[in-house]
Parts: C-alpha cells; sequence; structure tokens
C-alpha cells in the first residue's frame, strides 16, 4: 500500500505561525502535526509515502528524511487549485497497489490496520452538526450512494474527515484526469470528492468507517482544542527537572529542554525545546520552540518560535 499525504497549503488562518513553518510542522501535544499522522501510520508498513508540498516544502522534506527510515517522494503543487489537482499531480505514483489518503493538517487516532484487509474503498466519516462546510456522504444499505462537496441543502450529516483508501486505482486515476483536465471545479477548486463521485458513477463501491479522534489543526482555536485532546490522553512532565518555585497542573508537555522558573504552567500547554517561562501564569497554551514568556498571563495563545513575551496582562515583577 502507499499512502499520499497533501501538505501544501499555506495555513493562512494560522498566520504568523505559518510564516516561517509549514502548518504540518507546528508543534502540538509535544512533536509537529506531521509527526502525530505518520507515527500513526509507520505500523501499516507503507511501500513509499508521498507527500504533496508547497510554501516552506524543503522543511518537509528535511524532516521527514531526518525523521522516518520508509521510501519517501514528494511533489510540488505549484497552484493551490484543489484538493482533487494536489493529488491529480501525484498519478505518475498511482499504480494497481492500493492508495491511502490522509490530509496532512488532521490527527486521527483510529487503528488503522484494519483497511489492510479491505476488500472495497474505504471512505473515513464522522457525525457533524454543520454538515454545509465539509464533503457529504450518503449512504444507503451499507454503501455510500453520492457523495457532494459542501452541499447548500445536506441529506445527511456523514461527513467525510480526511481518510480515504482506494483499491480501484484505475477508476480513480481516471476519476483524477477527467475532473482536472476537463476543468470541472466545485466552488472554484477540483475536488476530490468529485472524483470520488466519478468513480461511483462508473460502479466503483465505497464503504464508510468511523474515525474515532479526529482532530483539526487548521485553526488556532481547532489547534488548541487538539492540544487539549491529545494532552488528556498522554502528558509528558520530565521527571529528573526541578522547576525552581513553580506549580505545573496537568496535562502537560514539558520538553527535558524547556525552563520553567517561579511560574504556574497547566493545564492544558505545550513547552517545547528550548522554551523559557519565568514568572508567569500560562494555561491553555503552546509556547513553541526558543520562545520566552516572562512577567505575563497567557491563556488560549499560541507563542511563536524565539518570540518574547515580557509584562503581558499582569504588572508584577516576580512569583514565589
Amino acid at each position: 500500500m502507499k499512502i499520499i499525504i497533501p501538505a501544501a497549503g499555506v495555513g493562512t488562518r494560522l498566520r504568523p505561525h505559518t510564516y516561517t513553518d509549514p502548518k504540518v510542522l507546528l508543534n502540538v501535544a509535544g512533536k509537529p502535526i506531521l509527526a502525530h499522522i505518520l507515527d500513526n501510520l509507520v505500523a501499516l508498513k507503507p511501500t513509499e509515502v508521498i507527500f504533496i508540498i508547497g510554501f516552506l516544502g524543503q522543511k518537509i522534506i528535511d524532516f521527514v528524511k531526518k525523521n522516518y527510515k520508509f521510501k519517501s517522494n514528494f511533489v510540488e503543487q505549484k497552484k493551490l487549485l484543489g484538493l482533487g489537482h494536489a493529488i491529480y499531480l501525484t498519478s505518475n505514483f498511482i499504480t494497481e497497489e492500493p492508495v491511502l489518503i490522509i490530509l496532512g493538517d488532521t490527527i486521527i487516532e483510529s487503528n488503522l490496520k484494519f483497511i489492510l484487509k479491505s476488500k472495497t474503498n474505504l471512505l473515513g466519516t464522522c457525525p457533524v452538526d454543520d454538515p454545509q462546510r465539509f464533503g457529504i456522504a450518503e449512504v444507503k444499505n451499507g454503501w455510500v450512494t453520492k457523495l457532494t462537496e459542501k452541499p447548500k441543502r445536506p441529506k445527511g450529516n456523514l461527513a467525510l474527515v480526511g481518510v480515504y483508501y482506494i483499491k480501484d486505482t484505475g477508476l480513480f486515476k481516471q476519476g483524477l484526469k477527467e475532473v482536472v483536465e476537463k476543468g470541472q471545479k466545485t466552488k472554484g477548486e477540483y475536488q476530490l470528492t468529485d472524483v470520488l463521485q466519478k468513480m461511483i458513477e462508473k460502479k466503483a463501491k465505497f464503504k464508510t468507517f468511523k474515525v474515532q479522534g479526529w482532530y483539526d489543526c487548521g485553526k488556532i482555536e481547532t489547534l488548541l482544542e487538539t492540544n487539549r485532546h491529545l494532552l488528556m490522553r498522554k502528558s509528558f512532565l520530565p521527571s529528573h527537572k526541578n522547576f525552581t518555585g513553580s506549580l505545573i497542573l496537568p496535562p502537560v508537555f514539558i520538553s527535558p529542554q524547556a525552563q520553567i522558573e517561579h511560574s504556574v504552567i497547566g493545564p492544558f500547554v505545550t513547552v517545547t525545546d528550548k522554551a523559557r517561562v519565568k514568572n508567569s501564569v500560562v494555561f491553555d497554551a503552546i509556547v513553541n520552540e526558543k520562545a520566552q514568556v516572562r512577567h505575563s498571563i497567557l491563556n488560549s495563545q499560541v507563542v511563536s518560535k524565539n518570540a518574547k513575551i515580557c509584562q503581558n496582562n499582569w504588572p508584577f515583577t516576580s512569583l514565589s
């Protein structure tokens, strides 16, 4: 099985953090978004992982090459024309071997090993309260009958959440070619949903499976929400560290290389490598690499790499 991970988005809703790092490398609960995704996929033993990259793509290449041993290839999407277009660019890598597509800004905690035994195409789904924002699957007798991208009048609430397992790769490549090369856009973009719908119209069979633990990282508020969820599942506090005059309220992730002095940290805080927090109160926040926070109160904030925050909200000089 091959895996395709679209990771070309510029992350406009995550600025200013994405001016210097691609959004898939932003830290959440102690490691980059992409690391959470890839660590969950290693057990599937893919024959190859294809990454679709764009702005700051070299950083993704360097990260993958440094930390993972599987065979990898990288395709650049120079123009952001939609998910369907992004996958179309990988057509030369798609053979008769099954393909798993997972979006690069969504963390899922489901164990996906079961798909290796599937004899049909599969779509990861989850019921949602606002189906107008998603691709929606209509299902009858266990089979998908129709897929619609962000319908104005949805006939259901079963949303596609960014996990697609394709067995019928021949029909898939035909659908990609037809949508992109014939200029068939929906809402101004080439949609993967439309490609899959064309497969259904050509008698391809799709089933759905419910994705457990589906966490979006596309906005600051959802990044922080994902940080909270993941920390509740796995907190980390270095046992050998002495946080001078500080109170730590789990769940948190604090890097062994971070410095905490005379501060209250937590709950729901990630403090990454070489960050320093002194005389501050920080909760529900992510403090990124080499950032400095002093004499401040931080709540529901993401502090950029190398940023310096001092005397924010509270005019105090020290905590004892």
